[in-house]
């Protein structure tokens, strides 16, 4: 999802998606630069030792939603090598709302636990979640503290972490989500990663997660 187009999008959702892997039909020899992926001309920093990739995500997306399945597939192969993090846009807006709703949940331990049923209550629910007061009243039947959840939410910390987070869409000049960081030199989307090529969501996260794939190995080989 474009960032201009987040303002008329809040009240999208989209049903489950089973997960599948269907064959994917990337250019001959492997992706290319400039249509299945972008290579940044300014390389981000990343911690040493890992190969480092970042979901850039919106809980509010459809698009974001209909991906998470494929997602959570690959993450649970990834080598010992490669690291994985999330970082939740705040474009403007409604967004900025949700944004400090996962570094919150993040700041307490609670995130990776309840990210599921938040992409659930948005997509499936149809609740907005437009206010601290919406996010706790949602958090508190799920076990969630409405006292510190609000506390975690107005803290300092928090607020860094969604600056730090803005700092790090800018750095990848990411304008839409799902978006995916590679290594801090390279970034694809289910968007780009098709090559123009009209095909379902599922088989265009995959295609984006085929791509991350070959950067990783290009990484590795000292080609990329």
């Amino acid at each position: 999802m474009k960032r201009r187009d987040f303002s008329t999008a809040l009240g999208l959702s989209t049903g489950s998606l089973a997960l599948g892997l269907p064959g994917l039909s990337l250019a001959q020899g492997g992706p290319v630069e400039g249509r299945h992926y972008q290579r940044l001309s300014q390389p981000m920093p990343t911690a040493a030792g890992k190969i480092e990739i970042v979901e850039f995500f919106w809980y509010g997306c459809p698009h974001c939603h209909a991906f998470e399945p494929v997602l959570n597939d690959w993450i649970k192969r990834l080598p010992a090598d490669v690291s994985f993090r999330h970082a939740h846009v705040g474009f403007r807006g409604q967004v900025k709302l949700h944004q400090r709703l996962y570094y919150a949940l993040e700041a307490m331990g609670k995130e990776k636990e309840l990210r599921a049923r938040v992409f659930s209550a948005m997509h499936v629910e149809n609740r907005s979640l437009d206010s601290v007061k919406a996010m706790a009243a949602f958090l508190t039947p799920l076990g969630v503290d409405a006292a510190k959840f609000e506390q975690a939410y107005n803290s300092f910390g928090v607020q860094t972490k969604c600056q730090q987070a803005d700092k790090l869409v800018d750095g990848f000049r990411i304008d839409g989500v799902p978006a995916i960081g590679i290594a801090g030199r390279f970034w694809t989307s289910p968007k780009i990663a098709t090559g123009g090529v009209q095909v379902s969501e599922v088989e265009a996260g995959v295609r984006a997660l085929a791509v991350t794939d070959y950067l990783i190995q290009q990484i590795r080989s000292g080609k990329g």
